[in-house]
């Protein structure tokens, strides 16, 4: 089994440092990464310069460029080698709801997805250092996933509690659940009195009912949930078309 591994915290980061030391006991592994933190890159692509890639040891690159250009490089001649499946993270910090619009982690699974291969996106829902115990929890959704496809591409959110002790009270299937709008901006002048912004925090839960990944990680269990790249609000097509006067192109 071939797996490749990036993420959205820097090739360095511990959560993907635990990842694909899980991940090499699956299989073989490559890592193409960042080479500094992308948080919150989303899916962005570098298109105004060229992308250089390093080296560091076997099987392990460092990019300057967003997640996604990791990944795409990595499918697109920076590799001799194509995998199985992509596996993202473990991001340092939840990926709950609204948050994987903004997300590298889940950014670079999606390119993952893009290209037709299986992906999954590992977050640790919470800012310790129980990258050991969220690495355990990846190599079993990997080797479940391994052992009994779904079928097609799927790409799979994955938010792993963050749990003193490495304890869970099992996997749950989720879907996305909604935060409230994030807070105000932090507005400081810098040392030349220049006006600087500061992007606030992320808004608290707004649905967090049962069933939703939020909902989920509180009554600490694994969330997994199934994201779908095309984001067409097919219940409201046929909405649109009246707004439009009834008129189909």
């Amino acid at each position: 089994m071939k797996i490749l591994v990036s993420n959205d915290d820097g090739w360095q980061a511990p959560g993907i440092l635990a990842l694909a030391e899980a991940m090499r006991r699956i299989g073989d592994v490559k890592v193409v990464a960042p080479d500094r933190n992308c948080s919150a890159a989303s899916n962005s692509l570098t298109l105004t310069h060229p992308i250089r890639a390093k080296q560091h040891q076997s099987g392990v690159y460092s990019v300057q460029g967003t997640p996604v250009d990791c990944v795409n490089i990595a499918l697109n001649g920076l590799l001799e080698w194509q995998p199985d499946i992509v596996v993202s993270g473990i991001n340092s910090g939840p990926n709950l709801g609204d948050d994987v619009v903004y997300s590298g982690t889940v950014a670079a699974a999606m390119e993952g997805r893009f290209h037709g291969l299986p992906a999954i996106a590992f977050s640790l829902a919470g800012h310790s250092d129980q990258f050991d115990h969220a690495a355990e929890i990846a190599t079993q959704v990997v080797k479940r996933y391994l052992a009994d496809p779904l079928p097609g591409n799927w790409l799979l959110n994955v938010n792993i509690p963050d749990t003193q002790g490495g304890t869970t009270d099992g996997l749950a299937a989720t879907r996305l659940g909604h935060r409230h709008r994030g807070q105000n901006l932090i507005v400081q002048d810098d040392p030349r009195g220049e006006r600087i912004f500061w992007i606030g925090p992320v808004g608290e839960s707004a649905d967090d009912e049962d069933g939703t990944d939020f909902h989920a990680i509180v009554n600490n269990k694994v969330s997994i949930t199934p994201i779908e790249v095309d984001m067409t609000d097919r219940e409201r097509v046929s909405e649109v078309y009246q707004w439009l006067g009834g008129e189909a192109s």
